[in-house]
Parts: C-alpha cells; sequence; structure tokens
C-alpha cells in the first residue's frame, strides 16, 4: 500500500445514480467509489419492500456500471460481515482499510445524513469535503434569498422566476406561452375511461435472490415486495425509456387528467418518473426540455406540457428550498395540534372507504400512489380526522419508493396536513365526498352515500369536513381563500352544526372500524 498513492475515497449514496456527474468523466487510479447497503438507512422509518429492493437493486446495477467503465469500487453489501451497518461508521473502517488520503462525497438531500457526515467530516483523520450532486436547478439556499425580507413564499412567484431563468415556455419577447403562467384551471377533469391508460412499459426485473438476502439480513419492511416481477428502473437507460413512454403516451394527456381518481386506473397518465428523478438517474432540466419539445412540436397540448413542467420545475425544486430553509425544526411540526395515532387500515388498506381503501392497497402493493391520491384522499382523511402528522410523515416517508425526506416533509407535513402553519400552502387542502365524488369514480361502489352528512352509511368525510373548519375557526376564519367556507358555516342552523358534529365525534370514536 505504502508504495502507492494514497487514494481518495468517494462516498455514493442510494439516491445519487447519476452516470454524467462529472466524476465519472474517466477512471482515476487514485480514486475509489465507495456504496453501501445498511441497516441504518433501512430502518429509520419502516420502508416498502419495493424501496428497499429497487435502491439496493439500483446501486448494485450502478456499482456494476462503474466498474465496467474501468473506475474502482468497493461495494458493501447488507449481508457482508464487515459491514457496520451504518455510513459513518463504514466510512471510518474504510479509510483505515485503504490508508486513504481523503474522502469525498455530494451534497446529500436528507438533513440528517447532510448533518451526520459534516459532524464527521469535524472529527475525521482525513480531509472531507462535499461537491455538488449536479442534479438540481437550483441551489440550496436559492429560494430562500428569492424570498428574503418577503412575509410568505409564493410558488407562483418562484415558478415565473424558474420559467424566466431557464427560458422555458416563453415566446421571444420573453412573455409565457399561451398568454399565461399557469393552466392549473384546465388541468381539474374526471377521467370518463377514455382515453385508456397508457400500458405499462416499465421493465421488469427477478431480484427474488436480492430480496432473499435483504430479508436474511433481518431488514423489515412493508407492502408486496414484487420481487420476481419488479418494475422500477435500474438505471439511466432503463429510465430514459420510461421518460420517452410518458412523452408518447401520457403527456398528451396528463393535462386533462392530472386531477382524477379511478378505481379502474391505479396511476391514469402519471409519468412513474419520480423514482428515477429522485435517484438522480435522471435530471430534471432534460425531462422538462422534453416536455417543452413535445408542446413545441404539436405531440402534446400546452396545457398538458405546462402542468407537467409545473411540477418538476417549480414545485419539485420550491419545496426542496422549503426543505432547506425550515430543518431540522420541521419535521417536529404541528400547528393544529394533532394528535391522533393513524388507524391500523394504514398498514392493511382494510376499510369500507372505497377511495382510501384504494389508495391504501394501490399503495402497500405498488409502492406508489398519484399525488391525488395522496394529497386529496389519504392526506385529506388524516387532516380532517386530526391524525398526527409526524406519524402521517413517517408513513409517507416509508411506503413511497420515490418518497425521500426533501421533497416528501414539505409535501406532507406543508401542503398536505398543514402542520407547518401556512409556510407552504396559503390555505387547507381539505375537501367533503362532493370533491372525490367529481374527480373519481369510486363512490358508486363505496358502502358510504358521498351525499349523507348523518345518516348511518353517510360518507365520513362530510361531517369531518364541517367539524374541521368549527373546531379550527381561531385559525382559519380569516382566511381570505376560506370565505365562502365560514359564510357557510354562519348560515347553517345551530342544531345542523351540532349533528354533524356529534357524527364527526362518533366517527372519530371508531377509526379502526370505519
Amino acid at each position: 500500500m505504502h508504495d502507492q498513492p494514497r487514494p481518495c475515497l468517494r462516498l455514493i449514496l442510494g439516491d445519487q445514480l447519476n452516470p454524467l456527474h462529472s466524476w465519472f468523466q474517466a477512471p482515476r487510479p487514485d480514486v475509489i467509489y465507495l456504496l453501501m447497503e445498511v441497516r441504518s438507512e433501512t430502518d429509520y422509518v419502516l420502508h416498502h419492500a419495493q424501496k428497499v429492493l429497487g435502491i439496493f437493486a439500483a446501486m448494485r446495477d450502478f456499482a456494476q456500471q462503474l466498474k465496467a467503465n474501468g473506475h474502482r469500487v468497493r461495494y458493501v453489501s447488507i449481508d457482508q460481515a464487515s459491514n457496520r451497518q451504518d455510513i459513518v461508521a463504514n466510512l471510518e473502517a474504510l479509510v483505515t482499510h485503504y490508508e486513504a488520503s481523503s474522502v469525498e462525497y455530494q451534497a446529500p438531500d436528507e438533513w440528517r445524513l447532510d448533518q451526520a457526515l459534516r459532524d464527521w467530516s469535524q472529527t475525521s483523520s482525513v480531509a472531507v469535503n462535499m461537491v455538488d450532486s449536479e442534479h438540481f436547478l437550483t441551489r440550496r439556499d436559492e429560494a430562500q434569498q428569492i424570498f428574503l425580507g418577503k412575509k410568505q413564499w409564493l410558488m407562483e412567484h418562484f415558478y415565473r422566476h424558474q420559467r424566466r431563468r431557464h427560458q422555458i415556455l416563453l415566446t421571444p419577447d420573453g412573455k409565457p406561452e399561451g398568454g399565461q403562467w399557469n393552466f392549473d384551471a384546465d388541468n381539474r377533469k374526471p377521467w370518463p375511461g377514455q382515453p385508456a391508460e397508457p400500458a405499462d412499459m416499465r421493465p421488469c426485473h427477478d431480484h427474488s435472490e436480492l430480496w432473499r438476502v435483504i430479508e436474511s439480513a433481518g431488514v423489515k419492511t412493508i407492502g408486496d415486495s414484487q420481487a420476481t416481477a419488479f418494475r422500477w428502473p435500474l438505471n439511466r437507460a432503463e429510465a430514459l425509456q420510461q421518460l420517452d413512454h410518458f412523452i408518447a403516451w401520457g403527456l398528451p394527456h396528463f393535462g386533462d387528467y392530472q386531477d382524477a381518481l379511478s378505481e379502474h386506473s391505479w396511476r391514469l397518465f402519471h409519468s412513474l418518473l419520480s423514482f428515477a428523478l429522485n435517484t438522480k438517474m435522471l435530471n430534471p432540466h432534460e425531462v422538462v426540455i422534453r416536455a417543452q419539445t413535445a408542446w413545441r412540436e404539436g405531440h402534446a397540448p400546452l396545457h398538458a406540457a405546462e402542468g407537467f413542467i409545473r411540477q418538476v420545475l417549480g414545485w419539485r425544486e420550491y419545496v426542496r428550498g422549503m426543505y432547506w430553509a425550515q430543518m431540522p425544526a420541521y419535521t417536529r411540526t404541528n400547528q393544529l395540534a394533532h394528535t391522533r395515532a393513524l388507524p391500523d387500515w394504514f398498514w392493511n388498506g382494510q376499510t369500507h372507504m372505497a377511495c382510501v381503501a384504494s389508495a391504501l392497497k394501490q399503495s402497500l402493493t405498488q409502492g406508489y400512489a398519484h399525488h391525488i391520491q395522496r394529497l386529496m384522499v389519504t392526506g385529506n382523511f388524516a387532516l380532517l380526522a386530526g391524525l398526527d402528522p409526524a406519524q402521517l410523515h413517517r408513513w409517507y416517508l416509508g411506503i413511497y419508493v420515490d418518497a425521500f425526506e426533501w421533497v416528501e416533509a414539505p409535501n406532507t407535513l406543508g401542503m398536505s396536513q398543514w402542520a407547518d402553519g401556512g409556510l407552504l400552502a396559503t390555505k387547507p387542502y381539505v375537501s367533503s365526498a362532493a370533491y372525490i365524488h367529481r374527480m373519481g369514480d369510486h363512490c358508486k361502489n363505496c358502502r358510504y352515500d358521498h351525499k349523507a352528512r348523518t345518516s348511518d352509511n353517510a360518507c365520513p368525510f362530510n361531517a369531518l369536513y364541517w367539524d374541521f373548519f368549527d373546531r379550527h375557526r381561531t385559525q382559519f376564519e380569516t382566511n381570505p381563500r376560506l370565505g365562502v367556507v365560514y359564510h357557510q358555516l354562519k348560515r347553517m342552523p345551530e342544531k345542523t352544526l351540532q349533528e354533524l358534529k356529534s357524527f364527526s365525534a362518533r366517527t372519530l370514536s371508531n377509526l379502526e372500524n370505519l
């Protein structure tokens, strides 16, 4: 070892699988890349089987790609005897083993890992340096700088800034294509059953052997592993194929039906790209450009391209900015003081509410639910019922294959549960059964009547909706976006309101049996 240069160790985390990173331009004999499967990452919340399986399989595939391209790689598998089952502990051991000169790592996207590596860098026996992950379209603190001195952040302002900065969907004179910045009002159609949902063209992998390794290592998971027919991409090539398929078959109809729900379609026209994006197999800029090009070439309508681009160029970068501006306190926020435990059916899908059961069973089977299922079904119910936002945050973080804390926490605690007191969302996103019935088709086969409010077969969403706004009057009555709600409450006969509150109380005392 002493007659060779002391190597630099470069750490690659499980969500940093970007073969286009400048690190990998050419092999260097003095660099060893480290990838680790560790229990500290599988166990910090209870994860879906497909999330653990997918990240491990993709990491292994990435390691093989690096080796094939001439790079030196040390892969620490979950069942390896020398594995300390912790990233920092493994780093310390490998620094000693290789007599390393230094350690480099790409900026982590989760606060706990960022803090752990920063703390270790202060005590390490070798130089430790953090580099950019070369993925995002903004710096960690960029959104915070944009809104410096402002009373409130507004995503629309950030989104327009992003459009101008990256020259997306702009006319030659800098105006928004189509004469408006946002076509959200055109993205709210229920799906009539046609056009048909695109075929699932994702690759199909057999990971049964890896799954046996994960189970034998003692990793606890939830959901169906689908180990013999695993559908999430393992690498950039497979992710690009999924991007091609979405642009061709999903994007043309995404704009119309992105807010729709259906018991006959588990994802409708959503892209299924979030796992590949959040593990950095795909770059957000290339995804945005593909959507813009599809519109410019007449393959997709403007409101579809804009609606999709808004999610990637706007919302995804915006919530990341919120996360880094507010951590570590953000994940402890609970503005509405909700403390009710999640019912057991969050873990098994056994509820009589058809829309909720569908979203939960799909989540347990696929490790995925589209944003309306997350926001306006499970999240909606959780907020109306006063479920503990910290518990819900851990559930969302664990159950979805695309859930990493930087993107999941603001979406759950801010957008869905209003636990941050309105930092992210200007009003709580809740609805009665009327919205769910209007946007979906679950109600017709449900045990509960979406029109009824207090009868034995009344949909629980209805009474919970009015009770939520009544018990949080102090918080929301002066909110200008909720004026119609409180106008209706003021006009509601006291007897009717008390009946709704009484029904809500009975519902909340019987959550496990809904």
